[in-house]
């Protein structure tokens, strides 16, 4: 690219700008100790002969370089597997003839034929190339575009449940068509998964034509993760949306590093509300402005933690008129942590906006904002203390789960992504699923220029200023990459100052609604696009302009006016636009025609409605002309028009007008993108570097699109906030530029600047790759413990009535094995166990049901009858009871019912709760006795109450569910709690994980007994008393 020049005195000869190409990467002149200057900061004199050795140099490196990467590709694993892979596309190239052939009844009928040869043993990969090529046909047909031989290589890669690397623009959304269709072929399901709900819609409706056409059902799910979550909190099982009882079969994720790695981390919540903390947080929010950072507390900018000082303690309680912060009755430290995060770490404009008088979180990675989620633990509420915003409800979780959990559930997964290479060793060692990069299906010549580093923040934004000045005085399409809204409304004022028109796209409302317009303008000539995150956009930027964008914007341009009264209040600025210097599109006379009619259509349809419409229900009705014309025979459309004139055919009117638009976009986008590609492509300029290389190279991957010409320039600031976060030493790179220039605001770059930046961003990545790991490895505990319980809830709200019987029997077996094991010992005689705590637990659980006729048995009785036991030979254990004990009701008749209680027999003789001693048999005797009296006298007054059985197993299934749910509810607090506690256990010298899993399995056992329990003495309460209790179960 050509250098900034505004640095060389107008008197001095002005050295002809150069233009990027592949001969000519770096224009840069004489190096000096491993770092390089721009040319514009050499001596004019000497300019031009430097510069044609610095072409020689260049081209001489870059050929050098071309041939080693070569050499590595050759001698990669990838080069062989996905040499492998080509023997699928000669199968599928050599079967396309013969499928070209088939009409398209003979082609629909494909999917029933696989089905058949399925159900007859044939596995996926016997039919797989055949299956390949009728989708490529089918894709060819329904929405006029053909798999390239690298995109059956995605779509193989796809099947065999690993991660497609594919650069920007080869057409991943078209891969995923064929691994869909071969597995959905099971008819279990496949799940195509994106990063927004923006793009869920467009390929359900794009994709979605393919599979429909093929005899496939299509859905939309916008909330996976939440819909998992809330069939695991419903009570009836017609509120079940997902495929039970297998929901997961095989899932194919688009951007999945962004999914799985950056927000992998993230827990989806499903949480209740509780508003006793409300009023604590704004009067929080005053104490921390209070207090001065590094004197009454230590701000950590990388673990994003803070700690009081003793002095910030004393003045915190004064304030709060309160003795101890970490009072329990009066507890106000988290408040204040809270509250001294949010002024720290939380900042507006950064990782928030306000809107409408909320807090709106902005996505760091996709810089939109995500109006449904919100920040736990209270720093949510925090955050709109500190902005004086009405305090949202504090939160209590009643369900999560985090993404990487959610996707393991998966038996078959697979991802496609433009960069997933640097974190292959995280995939395999997460998730066991390894990347394959695919070839391009053209060369990338896109240009890498070499970082660029700066002392200060000032110089870096006069120098991407200048780049941005210097590519619009050339005519080609700029792209910079902010890492905020702050930052990118600073860059549009600084561009503004100096007259340069530009877009905005950021979380702003007012931008963020034109998100698409921007887009579709940013590759046209003289385009200066400024960009909060460009990471999962999911819109190609085309080299000219995207016709289809531009031909709608005609169209609504041309008719919304005359379908709705309602102007769209976007605030923009004109002069930050750059309409008024891109070049204008010539629209034909027949187009011009055509949108007339489709006008005075629209002016008359607008009069004619009883109600005004909406802005957006106009654009909807635009959107569903738009479709038709994808849809629709040309031919069909006129007829519609000519048959239907006097009824004023809207629909088929405009979706020709856009027919006839679209050509003469194609056309203008066509000649403008030569143009472009002329001047040298895309130009991407990153204004800071990421912590993680990968976000880097997805705004890099904007430019060379396809085999474009384009290049990249990342600019860095040693105050940028990684920097900062990360504490690294940065004083070498200031004593460097002091030892070269006296100007801080110079930028050095070379390999060793490279070599450096690049080591401090994979340290960074090391870090967030620990944190992930802990993080995966934490929620592996909670991960089981999850499947436990969900596995459970679905058996009790889908299995079978008598399942949920079978249940209660084995709860109450268990509550009486647990009491009369916790009070007896094997080894001693029954006089030394607590007979009188053993009967009064029992009665406890049992409630009114056993008052009369377990009232008389006495500690002496039991104790009598045990000793009687001891001293028996033999016994019949199909009518067995417990000496001078009352007898249990006679309801163990008819085989099953005798064959449960034998069972349970057996089941107590075999296992190890009673453990060894001489009187083990007279304690699993007694467990039988009690356990067979609780059942057998909890059947009869069920078979006395005189409900149906359908009504006794609902009420057995609500009690069941509500206690499960109570109890894992209270369980997820608690281990939320000992997430955050076991921390300060390392300070002993103890390992926090193994303390986790130590202590989260015994909360787990203990939060399982008392399930057990509730559930006993709620299900016996209410039969003890039907009428009184049945409100309480019922919903």
């Amino acid at each position: 690219m050509g250098s900034v020049s505004n640095f060389v005195s107008p008197n001095t000869c002005q050295p002809t700008p150069c233009l990027l190409s592949r001969s000519n990467q770096s224009p840069w002149t004489k190096p000096v100790s491993g770092v390089l200057f721009p040319r514009s900061f050499m001596p004019i004199q000497r300019c031009h002969l430097v510069r044609r050795s610095c072409v020689v140099s260049a081209s001489l490196m870059g050929n050098l370089g071309r041939m080693k990467r070569n050499i590595q590709d050759f001698t990669s694993m990838n080069y062989w597997v996905v040499r492998d892979y080509y023997r699928l596309v000669q199968s599928v190239n050599s079967l396309e003839p013969q499928i070209q052939s088939l009409s398209d009844e003979q082609l629909k009928a494909k999917t029933a034929e696989f089905r058949e040869r399925l159900m007859r043993g044939d596995s996926l990969a016997d039919m797989q190339a055949e299956a390949f090529a009728v989708v490529r046909e089918a894709a060819k047909r329904t929405i006029g575009m053909r798999h390239f031989d690298v995109q059956i290589i995605g779509g193989g890669v796809l099947h065999d449940g690993s991660i497609a690397e594919m650069k920007t623009g080869e057409g991943k959304t078209l891969v995923s068509t064929l691994a869909a269709y071969l597995n959905a072929l099971t008819g279990e399901g496949v799940h195509v998964v994106t990063v927004n709900d923006y793009l869920a819609q467009r390929d359900a409706e794009w994709m979605g034509r393919v599979h429909r056409f093929l005899g496939l059902s299509v859905g939309l799910i916008q909330e996976l993760g939440f819909d998992y979550l809330r069939d695991n909190l419903t009570s009836n099982r017609e509120q079940l949306v997902m495929r039970w009882p297998k929901p997961f079969h095989f899932a194919i994720v688009d951007e999945v590093d962004s999914v799985l790695i950056d927000e992998g981390r993230n827990p989806l919540l499903i949480s209740g509300e509780a508003n006793e903390n409300a009023a604590r947080y704004p009067v929080a929010a005053k104490v921390a402005e209070l207090l001065v950072k590094d004197i009454h507390y230590k701000a950590e900018l990388k673990e994003n933690s803070v700690e009081l000082t003793e002095e910030g303690i004393s003045l915190a309680e004064m304030a709060l008129e309160t003795a101890d912060l970490w009072d329990e009755n009066d507890p106000w430290a988290r408040f204040v942590m809270n509250a001294l995060k949010a002024k720290e770490f939380y900042k507006r404009d950064v990782q928030y906006i306000v809107r409408d008088g909320k807090a709106l979180i902005i996505n760091e990675l996709t810089g939109r904002v995500e109006d449904k989620r919100r920040w736990s633990e209270g720093i949510h509420q925090a955050v709109e203390a500190k902005e004086g915003l009405e305090i949202q409800a504090d939160s209590i979780v009643v369900a999560q789960i985090t993404y990487q959990s959610l996707f393991k559930l998966y038996p078959k997964l697979s991802g496609m992504t433009g960069t997933a290479k640097t974190e292959e060793k995280e995939f395999l060692k997460m998730f066991q699923i390894p990347v394959i990069e695919v070839p391009t299906n053209l060369s990338n010549i896109r240009i890498d220029l070499p970082i660029q580093a700066f002392a200060t923040a000032r110089g870096k934004w006069e120098h991407v200023r200048r780049e941005v000045e210097d590519m619009f005085g050339q005519g080609r399409p700029v792209l910079v990459g902010t890492t905020s809204v702050e930052n990118s409304e600073y860059l549009s004022e600084l561009l503004k100052e100096w007259g340069i028109p530009h877009n905005v796209l950021n979380a702003r409302p007012k931008y963020a609604a034109r998100e698409a317009d921007f887009i579709a303008q940013a590759g046209r000539k003289y385009a200066i696009t400024i960009s909060t995150n460009m990471a999962g956009r999911g819109t190609d930027i085309i080299l000219g302009g995207n016709p289809k964008m531009l031909a709608r914007e005609i169209i609504e341009d041309s008719i919304l006016s005359y379908l709705t009264t309602e102007i769209l209040a976007d605030n923009l600025d004109d002069n930050e636009l750059s309409q008024k210097v891109l070049s204008k599109i010539k629209v034909g006379p027949s187009s011009l025609a055509l949108l007339a009619r489709a006008a005075l259509m629209a002016k008359y349809v607008g009069k004619s409605e009883s109600k005004s419409w909406t802005r957006k229900q106009a654009k909807s009705v635009i959107t569903e002309s738009l479709e038709k014309s994808q849809t629709m025979d040309p031919v069909k459309l006129q007829n519609l028009v000519n048959e239907q004139s006097e009824m004023y055919p809207l629909g088929p009117a405009i979706a020709l007008a856009y027919l006839s638009v679209l050509k003469d976009c194609e056309a203008h986008c066509l000649h403008e993108g030569s143009e472009v590609k002329r001047l040298g492509g895309l130009h991407v300029i990153g204004t800071s570097l990421h912590e993680s290389r990968r976000i880097d190279n997805q705004l890099r991957g904007r430019a060379g699109r396809q085999g474009d010409p384009g290049s990249t320039r990342f600019m860095v600031s040693l105050q940028d906030e990684m920097f900062q976060k990360f504490n690294f030493d940065t004083e070498w790179a200031v004593r460097l530029i002091s030892k070269i220039t006296n100007d801080e605001d110079l930028p050095i770059e070379g390999d060793t600047i490279v070599k450096q930046l690049l080591a401090l961003q994979i340290n960074a990545e090391k870090y967030f790759f620990g944190i992930r790991k802990s993080l995966v490895e934490f929620d592996e505990v909670l991960e089981v413990q999850r499947k436990h319980v969900y596995d459970l809830r679905q058996l009790l709200l889908t299995g079978e009535n008598e399942s949920c019987s079978q249940h209660i029997f084995q709860y109450m077996q268990a509550v009486v094995d647990e009491i009369v094991v916790g009070n007896s010992n094997p080894q001693k005689h029954p006089r030394y166990w607590s007979l009188a705590k053993l009967l009064k637990e029992f009665m406890a659980i049992t409630g009114s049901l056993l008052d009369d006729s377990f009232s008389g048995v006495t500690e002496v009785t039991m104790l009598q009858s045990l000793e009687n036991l001891h001293e028996t030979s033999s016994i019949d254990m199909e009518d067995f009871y417990l000496p001078h004990l009352p007898k249990p009701p006679n309801v163990f008749r008819g085989i099953r019912r005798k064959n449960s209680s034998l069972r349970r027999w057996l089941d107590i003789c075999s296992d190890d709760l009673t453990g060894s001693g001489r009187y083990r048999t007279s304690i699993n005797l007694l467990r039988k006795f009690l356990g067979d009296y609780l059942i057998a006298s909890y059947l009869t007054v069920v078979q006395e109450s005189g409900f149906d059985d359908g009504y006794i197993k609902e009420i057995e299934r609500a009690v069941l569910l509500k206690t499960l749910d109570c109890y894992w509810r209270d369980h997820l607090v608690n281990m939320n709690k000992l997430s955050s506690a076991v921390n300060v256990r390392s300070f002993a010298h103890r390992n926090p994980l193994e303390e986790y899993k130590i202590d989260g399995c015994r909360f787990f056992i203990s939060m399982l007994s008392a399930t057990r329990r509730l559930t006993i003495e709620s299900i016996l309460q209410y039969w003890s008393s039907p009428m009184d209790s049945q409100e309480l179960f019922i919903s």
